[in-house]
C-alpha cells in the first residue's frame, strides 16, 4: 500500500483514500458500514470525509424522496450526485474537501 503522510503525520494508506471513494459513491450506506467498523471508523482521512459523505448522501436521498416529484429539485438532487462524484474523486487522490458550510460543522461537532 502506498502511504503519503497528511498534515500532522498522519499517513494516507490507498486503503483509505479506497474507503473514502466508496463512501461519496454509495453514500450513505458505505458512511454507515465504515462507523460500524472499528478499524476503519478512527482512521483520521476516513473519518474526515465519512462524515461529509453521511451528510450529503442524507441530503441527496431526502432531495430524491421528499420532494423529488418537482423539476427544480431534481435538477438540486442531479447536482448533487455530480458533485458527490466529484468529491470521490478527489479524495481517491488523498485530498482533503471543504465544503464551505459542511464542513465546519462536522469539525465543530468533533464527528472528524
Amino acid at each position: 500500500m502506498s502511504q503519503q503522510p497528511m498534515g500532522g503525520g498522519m499517513e494516507i494508506t490507498s486503503d483509505d483514500k479506497l474507503w473514502a471513494l466508496l463512501a461519496y459513491l454509495f453514500s450513505p450506506i458505505v458512511p454507515i458500514i465504515l462507523m460500524l467498523m472499528e478499524d476503519k471508523k478512527n482512521r483520521p482521512f476516513i473519518k474526515a470525509h465519512n462524515m461529509q459523505a453521511l451528510i450529503l448522501g442524507i441530503i441527496n436521498v431526502v432531495i430524491a424522496m421528499v420532494i423529488g416529484w418537482l423539476i427544480i429539485p431534481l435538477c438540486v438532487n442531479l447536482a448533487l450526485s455530480i458533485y458527490l462524484i466529484y468529491c470521490a474523486i478527489k479524495a481517491y487522490q488523498g485530498e482533503l474537501i471543504n465544503i464551505p458550510v459542511l464542513t465546519d460543522f462536522v469539525k465543530n461537532q468533533g464527528w472528524a
